[in-house]
């Protein structure tokens, strides 16, 4: 069976300093999956090498058996939204309307079918009576909510969140969990870095556990799970 993301031997390194190492992986298609680690385990840099976003060291990457040159159009990314410029002039529909840029034949041109994909977006995500404001006035789970909607209008098969849950309300929270769902029911595959276990279930039923390599990958629901994330931790406090 195909998986969403295959990783053969990656490894990756900061200077002399190497953050993953020799990693082997299989993402599995229609899965809400989890990355955590503690803090400097490499879970963001694993998303970024993902997306060729940095250089990696050696190994392969396959995101629905293409590599990610031919993948892009199939990827949806949300970042951390600490990396975010939220200075920039642009109204919460603008931002939207970025998702749909690819499917557009003359740039900035959009149609119908792409303002009612935009118009769903914000409903999806609860965010239709802000679609005039200005990015940079909103709070920090409304910005969240702002780039999920892009991430939904660009219509894909493969959504990857660094972080998506971090410094949100509880009503974001609960957007968030419903989507993730309603996604899969649709087909789609989500893999987000996450960093409480204690809420885990509630948005995944996948789990990676990293740190610099992979010391657990599989389904949420099996016995001694906290066994099993806790091989990547010293210290459990770390990374609630």
């Amino acid at each position: 069976m195909q998986a969403a993301i295959e990783v053969k031997n990656l490894n990756v390194s900061y200077g002399k300093n190497k953050v993953l190492d020799d990693i082997f992986l299989q993402i599995p298609l229609n899965s809400r999956t989890a990355i955590i680690g503690a803090n400097g385990a490499g879970k963001s840099t694993f998303i970024k090498a993902v997306l060729g976003l940095i250089k990696k060291d050696k190994g392969e990457v396959k995101i629905l058996g293409k590599t990610i040159k031919n993948a892009k159009n199939d990827i949806a990314y949300v970042p951390q939204k600490d990396s975010v410029n939220w200075n920039f002039p642009a109204t919460v529909y603008d931002v939207v309307m970025m998702g749909r840029y690819p499917y557009m034949k003359t740039f900035g041109k959009a149609n119908k079918k792409d303002d009612d994909i935009v118009e769903n977006s914000l409903v999806e995500m609860g965010i239709s009576d802000l679609k005039d404001r200005q990015i940079n006035n909103l709070s920090g789970g409304q910005k969240q909510r702002v780039f999920l909607a892009r991430a939904l209008a660009q219509d894909v098969s493969l959504y990857i969140l660094d972080e998506p849950l971090t410094g949100v309300d509880i009503k974001t929270e609960d957007i968030i969990a419903d989507e993730f769902k309603k996604l899969q029911d649709l087909g789609k595959t989500i893999l987000a870095v996450h960093h409480n276990i204690y809420t885990l279930d509630k948005y995944f039923d996948n789990l990676v556990v990293l740190n610099r390599n992979i010391k657990y990958s599989g389904s949420l629901y099996v016995d001694n799970l906290e066994k099993e994330i806790n091989k990547g931790f010293r210290d459990w406090l770390w990374w609630v």
